[in-house]
């Protein structure tokens, strides 16, 4: 099988190529926010490629899409892959789509080498990965994988107000199937890395085994708005120069835990925000990850007494929420291994790793084993027009993609 079995990798670029036009952006990217007109637009066109390759298609309640290759035994759970066809608005061209395709090409493939499998095939498209338009991001995955209620998902609101499930109604996408049904007997997704780690060592696949955890926290600092031009530098409650301190202080933070750590202050809220007014409240957000519990247990406190002594230092008053707690996932050993047998016998250069972001295979584990292969992407940049992948890492992806599935579907 090693030898003949293989995916068409011209066929595969063609498909995402097609794919960016839906959306495509001045600038090379791809723009499909969620349940949009070029959402809609890009799922059509992906369940036409479905039925092409006689696919049965089902949709759940939250709009996530399941299309089916049938098995020689349809009592056995599906073994699936997939992703999002979702973007940021200045998004990419591979980024969650690849994972979707990626499933559509292997189909094509194993119908034109008249290949059965036992259990059935399946390609999973999750509703609203990026969270761009509605958050939480990956918000249908985890109704699936138990994460949220169903009510909560449906009622999440965009900045004019409409929900969740009014948008899956207005382009035709709320589906019969009670989310969550759905069994799989295993999912393996997908995804360029998002990350520079393959490319710097110049290998060709990440055997990934799970996601490291993330926490991210609101830090407000209170002060007291004043003059800048009468208002002695002595005796000022400057609640940017607090802010400004615990931000150098969070770099440090993960620097401390390195090499694995990583630490970000991604938004500023600064009030009055007046050229001529000491800062009187500033906000910011800490995103904080890291594999382990105990060394994020660690980063917190080390936050804690940041923000605190850089209060003191200003005359300041500080107040830390911890927004949000996501746990590390540790992927199915069984999966692992079959992503880890494929490319041995593919013979790609690969390495074992964590992935440093979100995705849906986070929810899904938690009701089906499930893994992730990861191939380079240029620089690692993502949730950029620039993204960029090559046809031959794209490809080798898909075939070690191709291997594990038909391994877990024996």
């Amino acid at each position: 099988m090693a030898e003949e079995l293989r995916i068409n990798q011209d066929r595969l670029w063609q498909r995402l190529m097609r794919m960016a036009e839906i959306g495509a952006t001045p600038a090379g990217g791809s723009c499909r926010v969620a349940l949009t007109e070029e959402d809609r637009q890009g799922r059509d066109l992906f369940i036409e490629w479905c039925h092409t390759l006689g696919c049965e298609i089902r949709i759940d309640r939250m709009g996530n899409i399941f299309a089916q290759r049938p098995g020689t035994d349809p009592q056995r759970l599906p073994i699936a892959c997939g992703s999002h066809l979702d973007t940021q608005p200045h998004g990419g061209k591979f980024d969650g789509v690849y994972g979707v395709l990626a499933g559509v090409e292997i189909f094509e493939t194993l119908n034109e080498k008249n290949i059965e499998t036992a259990a059935p095939l399946e390609i999973c498209v999750w509703t609203n990965e990026e969270g761009a338009r509605f958050a939480p991001p990956m918000i249908s995955s985890g109704v699936f994988g138990g994460t949220y209620e169903l009510d909560y998902g449906l009622s999440r609101e965009d900045a004019d107000g409409i929900t969740l499930g009014e948008a899956l109604e207005s382009i035709g996408y709320t589906g019969a199937l009670p989310c969550g049904d759905h069994r799989l007997g295993a999912f393996i997704e997908a995804h360029i890395e998002q990350g520079p780690i393959l490319e710097r060592q110049e290998e060709t696949i990440g055997v990934v085994t799970g996601v490291q955890g993330s926490r991210w926290y609101r830090v407000t600092f209170h002060g007291q708005d004043a003059h800048t031009g009468s208002t002695p530098m002595e005796g000022r409650r400057d609640a940017l120069l607090s802010a400004a301190q615990t931000i150098n202080a969070v770099k440090k933070i993960a620097e401390g835990q390195a090499p694995s750590a990583v630490a970000t202050v991604g938004r500023i809220d600064c009030l009055p925000n007046s050229h001529n007014t000491i800062p009187g409240e500033v906000a910011l957000t800490v995103d904080m990850r890291h594999a382990s519990t105990e060394t994020l247990d660690t980063m917190e406190t080390q936050l804690h007494e940041a923000a605190s002594a850089a209060a003191q230092q200003e005359s300041t008053e500080v107040e830390i929420q911890r927004i949000m707690n996501t746990p590390s996932v540790h992927f199915d050993t069984h999966c692992i291994v079959a992503v880890a047998s494929a490319v041995h016998q593919l013979g790609y250069p690969h390495r074992r790793m964590l992935s440093g972001a979100g995705h849906d295979a986070c929810h899904v584990a938690r009701v089906a084993p499930t893994s992730m292969i990861f191939v380079p992407c240029a620089g690692g940049l993502s949730h950029n027009e620039a993204e960029s992948a090559t046809p031959e890492d794209l490809a080798a992806g898909a075939n070690t993609l191709l291997y594990a599935l038909i391994k877990l579907a024996r």
